[in-house]
């Protein structure tokens, strides 16, 4: 299990700066890298650069609390598991948390070990998927973005790579063109240009890897969902 804990990312969001710092110190040595975000906002953008495998965050945060923050993460990947801690114990709060798909809820003060054990009971699931077996024989490693055939790495750039992991953190289900935009650009991008980026992924790989829903987005299947 420490080896399997040894693998994981983990990015927690708290705008007290002393209990980040405390929680950090508190588990990194358990898990592969920790990292901390000031608020929502800072707690959104480095999600979508660092890619962690567990979010830890508070509720009551400046410009984007904790639950908001949530719901804008679980638009790019539904299956990502969220911990909140807070300081509320209300019920309002704990059922709105649930309603956006947070998988536990610590009320503060907590015990980082118990923070942790409840962490090792998701890595078997999280483990699972690291790898990704896609159609056409081709395999994805979600742990650094490579792409295989045959044992044969598939040469991609950075947006390609995110763009299929993207998908496949949302395996089998269609993600919205809006969001795929959001997610892989910081700029306006019209849908030709989306299309012209996906049309170029596909002479790389294989006109079947990505299906394109008419109108809604595009999806990915895997096969060892």
């Amino acid at each position: 299990m420490q080896d399997l804990l040894k693998t994981l990312k983990i990015l927690i969001v708290e705008d007290e700066k002393r209990l980040a710092q405390l929680l950090k110190e508190a588990i990194s040595d358990s898990f592969f890298k920790v990292i901390i975000a000031k608020d929502g906002i800072e707690g959104l953008k480095k999600y979508k650069s660092f890619k962690p495998d567990i979010v830890i965050t508070d509720i009551m945060m400046p410009q984007l609390d904790g639950l908001e923050m949530t719901l804008k993460i679980k638009e790019i990947d539904s299956n990502i598991p969220i911990i909140v801690l807070s300081a509320h114990s209300d019920k309002e709060k704990l059922l709105k948390a649930i309603d956006v798909g947070i998988n536990k809820y610590f009320i503060k003060p907590f015990d980082p070990d118990e923070v942790i054990e409840h962490i090792k009971k998701l890595a078997p699931k999280i483990e699972k998927q690291k790898i990704s077996i896609l159609k056409d024989e081709f395999i994805f490693d979600n742990n650094n973005f490579s792409l295989h055939k045959n044992e044969q790495l598939i040469n991609l750039t950075k947006r390609e790579k995110e763009f299929i992991y993207l998908l496949i953190k949302n395996k089998n289900s269609i993600v919205k063109t809006q969001t795929i935009k959001t997610s892989l650009w910081d700029e306006e991008v019209n849908d030709e240009r989306l299309r012209t980026f996906i049309k170029r992924l596909r002479l790389k790989t294989s006109k079947d890897l990505i299906e394109n829903i008419s109108g809604q987005g595009y999806l990915i299947s895997v096969l060892n969902s």
